[in-house]
């Protein structure tokens, strides 16, 4: 076994790796960007070294720096975790030629894989079903263009080249198929350097069924069974399971079969993964799944398959890649109960995902569930890489176990100073659907009015925000008897005013605070009585409102009050008096960056005339693209940036000619 190793990576996967080896004496070595210098995987390892400035580009992915690193700590063997270099046979090759085991599969079976049209002509020709499409070398676009009209409409453009969603595009109409071409092999490019892609069928109802595999360097392969990745937005996963809903022993066995006939028709050794999508319009098919991609490397979602199995997926990479063969044969293998993983993402559900920047003012998870996780509270979520900062992970003896204790830990996670999904992942535990374990790729699609929006905040929390914006919220339980009268005045309750805005609604909100503990509240018309006191929770109160009780937390970052209550966080603003707050864009003239990041493509020139919705500025953050569009109609006044410009949140990208105001 290796006494020392270096993690190629960062963030929760970094952290995860150096739990399994610091459990088998190994010592480890971090690497680092500028941006990563105090975080948690470095403040975990043995040692960290330095690779770089905050890009990607120019740290995690330059594999150069990666092996110096390597050398100047000694380490015997590298372990990429999974993103930056993990399918890269081009490193896996220069780390063998600085006399480094790579733990991973041989550059060769990367190769075999690492390009989807490539693989699935090697899976056809084994025996692996795949999904109907082109998947030749022309990349012409009005040859694509064809393609697509012979497949049928809708289809799925993708990038030949890496995964994770990125390079993917539904189209449903021809004329829309150029646009979207373009998009995806721009993405596909700055994320994987390769922006050629294939054209497939896309089906109405597909489940994304995926198959863990394992081979050693003996010949050995086997699976670990299967997990269901089918609750997707943007093409990403955002909670999988094991097993997957509905799986009949038939169909376990053919798509066990199948993935271990791809991993051994390229010799496989070390973790890897087998894709497949299943049209399940008329149900869970033996003979309706197809082959999608092999992922050659540890998944994000490896978790489940550990609870399901109660093994551990990066001991068996560290022994493989030393030489050993496989702790188990298949007949030695099974399923134990159900597990979940969900990914909880700094990003904004109700603004179509949009990711979200900032610093951890607040990261609490909850106890007696398994988090993954490389970020505490203080740390800074950046723009230069991955949104998830953290997996949350629950098993149980059946779904609906798994499912009640994953959607009971999601409402006790708060988190602040970024915006997350946390409370549009405990709403898609609760929908009827997805409860129900009838998902598919689409689910979140379809439910999109009921699960991407934040509910409003009502009067009772509105009351709860204005009493924390007035420093009032603790319940005051301590000993000493003058804390107890905070708020309190001589000659009886004295009303307060508090400006306070949620979604840039305005409030005024009028409190009088009686003994410290009792308040009244008046909201307009609406007047409410509250009695704070502390509640069993570390940091809680629970208030009082006569017809029922809320268990809430507040924290507050110099203007922010973020409420976390039953589930759902509130994030309100609060303002020093009236008039500073509820300001418009005056008449829709600007096109501000709606998070940091960097242009990509500037599609307008000023004089020019463009129609709401037109495509104006192409960013990218956190390996999202996004597409910014016209407000209103109108004329372009001046464009303020150019392609490759890093902008802030905020800052305007372009103006259009001032609309008159009758």
């Amino acid at each position: 076994m290796f006494k020392k190793i270096l993690i190629a990576n960062r963030g929760e996967i970094a952290c995860r790796i150096i739990r399994t080896a610091r459990k088998l004496g190994i010592a480890t070595v971090a690497v680092y960007s500028d941006a990563d210098r105090t975080a948690l995987h470095v403040a975990m390892a043995d040692e960290a070294i330095r690779i770089g400035p905050p890009e990607a580009a120019r740290s995690y992915l330059d594999g150069t720096a990666i092996i110096d690193a390597c050398q100047q700590s000694g380490a015997q063997a590298v372990h990429p975790g999974y993103g930056f270099l993990s399918e890269n046979p081009d490193f896996v090759g220069a780390a063998e030629a600085a006399g480094l085991v790579f733990i991973g599969p041989s550059a060769r079976a990367i190769r075999s894989m690492g390009l989807k049209d490539a693989a699935k002509a090697l899976m056809d020709q084994v025996g692996v079903p795949v999904v109907p499409g082109y998947h030749g070398d022309s990349q012409e676009p009005d040859f694509l263009a064809a393609q697509a009209d012979l497949i049928g409409y809708p289809v799925l453009i993708k990038a030949r080249a890496g995964g994770g969603g990125k390079g993917m595009r539904r189209v449903d109409q021809p004329a829309a198929f150029a646009a979207a071409l373009a998009s995806a092999r721009r993405e596909a490019e700055a994320s994987f350097g390769d922006g050629r892609v294939l054209v497939e069928k896309y089906m109405a109802k597909p489940r994304h069924i995926e198959v863990q595999v394992f081979g050693d360097r003996h010949g050995n392969v086997v699976h670990l069974f299967e997990r269901d990745c089918s609750a997707q937005r943007r093409h990403q996963k955002v909670i999988e399971e094991a097993p997957a809903p509905g799986m009949t022993a038939e169909m376990r066995e053919a798509m066990g079969t199948a993935a271990v006939r791809a991993a051994q028709a390229i010799s496989y050794s070390g973790a890897g993964t087998v894709e497949f999508i299943a049209d399940v319009s008329d149900g869970l098919r033996a003979d309706r799944f197809f082959f999608m991609e092999m992922n050659t490397r540890l998944q994000v979602e490896h978790p489940v398959t550990e609870a399901i199995t109660g093994l551990d997926l990066v001991e068996w990479q560290l022994r493989v890649a030393a030489g050993e063969p496989l702790p188990k044969r298949q007949a030695e293998l099974a399923i134990h109960g159900w597990a979940f993983e969900a990914r909880l993402y700094a990003e904004n559900p109700a603004r179509d995902f949009l990711p979200s920047t900032g610093r951890l003012a607040l990261f609490d998870v909850p106890d007696g569930v398994r988090i993954d996780s490389g970020v505490r509270a203080g740390d800074e979520v950046t723009a230069f890489y991955d949104p998830m900062i953290a997996k949350v992970i629950t098993h149980g003896a059946d779904r609906a176990e798994a499912l009640g204790r994953l959607a009971g830990a999601l409402a006790r996670c708060r988190i602040a100073g970024v915006t997350t999904n946390a409370g549009f992942l405990g709403r898609l535990c609760r929908d009827p659907h997805f409860s129900a374990g009838d998902v598919d790729t689409g689910l979140i699609g379809r439910q999109a009015e009921t699960l991407l929006p934040d509910p409003p905040a009502g009067p009772k929390v509105q009351a709860l925000a204005a009493i924390a914006a007035l420093g009032l919220i603790d319940p005051g339980e301590g000993g000493d008897p003058w804390e107890r009268l905070r708020g309190f005045r001589l000659w009886g309750a004295s009303w307060q005013s508090v400006f306070v805005e949620q979604d840039g609604k305005p409030l005024e909100v009028r409190v009088a605070a009686g003994d410290g503990r009792r308040f009244e509240v008046e909201l307009g018309e609406r007047r409410l009585s509250v009695v704070l006191r502390a509640a069993g929770a570390k940091g809680a109160v629970l208030a009082d409102f006569g017809d029922c009780s809320l268990e809430a937390w507040s924290v507050r970052q110099a203007s922010e009050i973020v409420l976390f209550v039953e589930g759902e966080s509130h994030v309100f603003h609060v303002e020093e008096m009236a008039g500073l707050h509820g300001e418009e864009e005056a008449g829709g003239d600007v096109l501000a960056a709606p998070m940091p990041g960097v242009v990509r493509l500037v599609q307008a020139e000023a004089g020019t005339a463009v129609a709401k919705g037109d495509a104006l500025v192409t960013m990218e953050a956190m390996k999202m693209e996004l597409v910014l569009t016209a407000p209103r109609d109108g004329t372009v006044e001046s464009v303020a940036v150019t392609a490759g410009d890093q902008v802030a949140e905020g800052v305007v990208l372009l103006r259009l000619v001032a609309e008159e105001v009758d």
